[in-house]
This record gives structure tokens, C-alpha cells and sequence, in this order.
């Protein structure tokens, strides 16, 4: 007996009530999956990466060198080209990463830190903020001396990664690995 409702179903699916439900239950629970998990391959696969402007006449950094390019005690690079910080936002995975591993500093420490170094001028302005991994990849294509830590996933050719210790991203002790923070919580 049709109950009267004015759905869209085929003749099919109307001779078997149940299917359209379950069809549209697995479809929903697919989404919920892909939704679930996909965040979470993206966040396996581990490392950071240092990612620099081509033009940036680096290779590698020492882990040191990077705490103090990052902290903005070192402004320059060698030949001279001024260091452009970027940072992603506070709620995304690499700058979690970045204020455990590399500043060890809690979010309202690194804001003070970089108000307390404009403050005394000892920096002309705090780290450029970004929303997205893409627009990071945007900055540091078009700046002059940018560096941005990024998932390793996300880098796109064209732009370089400097290795940390004489370390590439994917090498198996290399120092900025997001499995090292999620271990030591």
C-alpha cells in the first residue's frame, strides 16, 4: 500500500520500502568514514617539513639554526636576503607542532614572545599567519627568503625543502617528526 508521501522513487524502489533508506544509510556512513579517516592518513604520514623560497641559497639548517630562525634571532639568510616567517594558524597540526617541538612555548607564551619582540624592536613585525597549507605554499612561492613548516605531504614541486641536520624529510631520525610530539603527550 503507497503512503502518499510524494518522494522521488523509482518504481524499483518504492516495491522494496527498505532500500532507498538503507542505500542512503551507507552513502551517509561512507561520508562519515571518509570524513574520519582521511584527516587522519593526512596526519600519518609524520614528518615536517622546512620549506623555504627556491631562491633562498640554503641547503640545510642545523636543528639549532632552525630554532633561531624560527624564534627570529636569525633575520637573514647567508647572502643576505631577509627571513619572512610564516606560520599557519593556532588550530592547525603544524603549528601545534612548531610551538612543542621547535619554540617549546604554549600559544599564549608565543604570542607574548613575539609582542614583547616588536615591542622592543628587536623585530619589525611577528610572523605572517596563514589559514592553509595552500596559501602557504602561495607565500613562500612568491617571497624572497620565506619559510613556512608545512606536512611533508603538502609541499608541491617547485619549492624547496631544506633538511635538518643533514636529514630529509621521510629519512628515519629526522628531528621534526609529528609521531616525536604525539609520543610525548
Amino acid at each position: 500500500m503507497p503512503c502518499g508521501c510524494r518522494w522521488p522513487l523509482s518504481s524499483r524502489a518504492a516495491d522494496r520500502p527498505g532500500r532507498a533508506l538503507r542505500r542512503w544509510l551507507a552513502a551517509v556512513s561512507l561520508a562519515a568514514a571518509v570524513l574520519v579517516v582521511a584527516p587522519l592518513a593526512a596526519h600519518a604520514s609524520g614528518d615536517i617539513a622546512v620549506v623555504v623560497n627556491p631562491d633562498v641559497k640554503v641547503e640545510g639548517v642545523t636543528f639549532t639554526e632552525l630554532r633561531k630562525i624560527l624564534l627570529g634571532n636569525r633575520q637573514f639568510w647567508p647572502s643576505g636576503q631577509p627571513v619572512t616567517l610564516i606560520v599557519r594558524a593556532p588550530v592547525a597540526a603544524e603549528r601545534t607542532f612548531l610551538l612543542k617541538k621547535v619554540y617549546d612555548m604554549s600559544e599564549a607564551q608565543y604570542r607574548q614572545y613575539w609582542i614583547a619582540k616588536v615591542f622592543r624592536a628587536e623585530a619589525t613585525s611577528g610572523p605572517r599567519v596563514v589559514v592553509s597549507n595552500v596559501e602557504s605554499v602561495e607565500l613562500v612561492s612568491v617571497l624572497s627568503g620565506a619559510i613556512v613548516l608545512m606536512d611533508a605531504s603538502d609541499v608541491p614541486a617547485g619549492l624547496k625543502v631544506l633538511q635538518v641536520d643533514g636529514l630529509l624529510p621521510g629519512s628515519k631520525n629526522y628531528a621534526l617528526k609529528q609521531v616525536a610530539v604525539a609520543a610525548a603527550e
